[in-house]
């Protein structure tokens, strides 16, 4: 998006708003890409993901209102198709300021709200597969950890005791 000449004063701003528009956008997708059940994380890269995570809800504010700022600068005077642009990319900055302040992973990791379940006969988990197990009296029951790393927590009734399973 250039806007008169590349090194000009407006082309410099227009540089700076995509900059702006970019880092809005990295700082929500960066731990929404690393932080994820199954996937390899390094402690550097879950440690690195962590702290953007705390300081992205300023830091993409700060973008955004930044993209805001060029915005109302260049506006005027400049065809139709790149006011679009602008808006298009106040568009994205914003969404990532709003992304930071979300628990977007309480979206991917929600609880089970009604557990289905299966006799031990008819199970069909491979013989390598970890389960946390509960015994309360004669009753048991078996949750696949891979089920659990995504929901984390379910409400159970074993041996007529109310229990909550979490992983």
């Amino acid at each position: 998006m250039t806007f008169n000449s590349p090194t000009g004063k407006r082309g410099r701003l227009a540089w700076l708003f995509a900059a702006l528009v970019l880092i809005s956008f990295a700082l929500f997708m960066f731990p929404a890409f690393i932080i994820q059940p199954f996937r390899m994380q390094t402690p550097r890269m879950l440690a690195a993901a962590m702290v953007i995570r705390t300081y992205a809800p300023w830091l993409t504010l700060f973008a955004s209102l930044g993209a805001l700022w060029i915005t109302v600068r260049l506006w005027s005077g400049i065809r139709v198709w790149k006011r679009a642009l602008l808006v298009l990319g106040l568009i994205v900055a914003g969404f990532g300021a709003v992304m930071s302040r979300i628990d977007y992973f309480e979206w991917m990791f929600h609880p089970i709200t009604s557990a289905g379940f299966e006799s031990a006969n008819d199970a069909k988990l491979d013989g390598s597969e970890m389960v946390m197990a509960v015994r309360f009296g004669d009753q048991a029951r078996a949750y696949p950890i891979r089920a659990m790393a995504y929901h984390h927590i379910l409400n159970d009734v074993v041996g007529g005791v109310p229990i909550v399973a979490t992983y």
